[in-house]
């Protein structure tokens, strides 16, 4: 990678709610991710609708922003993806999915699909999806899933995010590692961590079988949505990550931001005093909560898009790389 910066904590200028998911009547605007183009960027999320038996449904949109990132271009109108059939592991929502530009130019994106369950309320997998349209529409690549539970990683695979270096495709994911049993206070809670696989052609993927960041919390310390940018001669990971229960409501327990930083792309020292965002717990639309974070450049400047309170309701902000 070149040279090499020795790294102090990050400042970070929010920019705020940039996407407010009420004034285009949606519920939630979920796990920003972006394709940035020419002349525009697209954010992707994941929103929700009711079916016929009032529960919730994943479904995929967009938004075009200029490149400045302050004012909306386009809001998708149309399906983007269907969900799958029925018993297939996206039946019932896709959340989140994450797109890339191939170095072909073509665009992919990995998909996070999951459906209800009997005894815990789901189960994940990781899809690929494919665009002919420049990223309006996508379609399957294959109808089941190109990660799911396995030996080693038994339940939970989701969360897939995707980049090439060298020719060799990696994606970070979050695998479960068991469920609690549910208490009087509780429902049954997932546990899950942050591994990596490898790949030469986006579907057969060796996995490192084994957790890549450390918990601070406890060993039940839940970590989602991993996202990663080289820049300066790093590798940068931001995640977020919380406590396993009592964290809906109560900000002392709920998601907050990870950092970890690589040489190699496998090992990651994590340092969350580094990432250098904290909540202020000041009342705004992110002070009780910041999650689903997603890393990119627009000509060389890094942006960090996020979710705030209730997981995504009320939308998505900003924050832009001032100084490290």
């Amino acid at each position: 990678m070149g040279y090499i910066r020795k790294w102090t904590i990050m400042i970070w200028e929010k920019k705020g709610l940039i996407f407010d998911a009420k004034k285009f009547d949606l519920e939630f605007a979920q796990s920003p991710q972006t394709l940035v183009f020419d002349d525009y960027v697209r954010i992707y999320f994941s929103t929700r609708e009711r079916d016929s038996k009032g529960e919730y449904l994943s479904k995929i949109a967009f938004v075009d922003f200029d490149l400045e990132l302050s004012k909306v271009l386009n809001v998708s109108t149309n399906e983007v993806i269907s969900l799958g059939g029925l018993g297939a592991f996206d039946e019932h929502g896709i959340f989140p999915i994450s797109p890339f530009k191939d170095s072909d130019g073509k665009i992919y994106a990995i998909t996070c699909g999951w459906n209800r369950r009997v005894s815990v309320p789901v189960e994940t997998g990781i899809g690929l999806v494919y665009s002919n349209d420049n990223g309006n529409t996508f379609d399957r690549k294959f109808k089941g899933p190109i990660l799911a539970a396995s030996l080693n990683e038994p339940v939970l695979v989701g969360d897939g995010f995707v980049q090439k270096y060298n020719g060799t495709y990696y994606m970070w994911y979050i695998f479960g590692t068991h469920w609690l049993e549910k208490t009087i206070d509780e429902p049954v809670a997932r546990i899950y961590k942050i591994g990596y696989a490898t790949s030469t052609d986006l579907i057969n993927w060796e996995r490192n079988n084994s957790k890549i960041i450390e918990d601070v919390l406890n060993e039940d310390e839940c970590q989602a949505l991993p996202t990663v940018v080289e820049f300066e001669g790093t590798y940068h990971m931001f995640f977020c990550f919380r406590e396993a229960t009592d964290f809906r409501t109560n900000p002392k327990r709920g998601y907050k931001w990870g950092y970890a930083s690589s040489q190699d792309l496998i090992n990651w020292t994590r340092d969350d005093e580094k990432g250098g965002m904290n909540l202020n717990y000041d009342g705004s639309w992110d002070a009780s909560m910041m999650c689903y974070p997603h890393i990119f450049k627009v000509k060389n400047q890094v942006y960090l898009l996020y979710n705030g309170n209730e997981f995504g309701k009320f939308g998505f902000g900003l924050a832009k790389l001032k100084s490290i």
